[in-house]
């Protein structure tokens, strides 16, 4: 395999994870070495293709989305992501129908902190529902939508479901604080 063939493999894996990714998880899909995944992982984050949000986690990075040929998100839509949203159009928290937690989230932010606590059942309720994706798709974060419909094709549950999730907004939260 080439080299401009390799990079772009682990930028197309990094983009279609929906979290990020340990150096051994790469090379075990690549079947090559850790070493010579943790290589040109550092290699990629010298380039500014892909950043590593948490010790020993890569995920892509915008110019690495670019890279690919995905659009380029400007400052004012960041902005519009990041933005907090009258309580009417926060995400509201339900254990189930009628069963509302008296939480709400209205910023992404927020989102990530409360999603920590809230009760995991919660988590559960909404996640074969769709909610979460349509709620990251008001704020203008399609791509997180995307990335919470995917994760709900996982078909995850309890404490999985709910690290998962909070890994990938985290990691969205990072990047998109970054080009802020």
């Amino acid at each position: 395999m080439s080299r401009d063939h390799i990079r772009k493999k682990i930028l197309d894996m990094l983009l279609e994870a929906e979290k990020p990714l340990r150096s051994w998880e790469i090379a075990e899909e690549m079947g090559i070495g850790v070493p010579s995944s943790t290589m040109r992982l550092l290699r990629l984050i010298k380039a500014g293709y892909v950043s590593a949000p948490q010790r020993g986690y890569y995920t892509i990075t915008v110019h690495g989305k670019e890279k690919l040929g995905r659009p380029k998100i400007d400052r004012k839509q960041v902005s519009q992501i990041l933005r907090s949203v009258p309580s009417e159009e926060a995400f509201h928290f339900y254990k189930d129908i009628d069963q509302y937690l008296q939480v709400f989230a209205n910023s992404l932010n927020d989102f990530c902190g409360k999603i920590q606590t809230v009760d995991v059942k919660s988590v559960e309720f909404h996640m074969p529902r769709g909610d979460l994706e349509r709620w990251f798709d008001s704020l203008g974060d399609l791509e997180l939508g995307k990335k919470m419909s995917h994760i709900r094709s996982m078909d995850l549950s309890g404490e999985d479901l709910r690290k998962t999730v909070y890994e990938t907004v985290k990691s969205r939260l990072q990047e998109l604080k970054r080009l802020f």
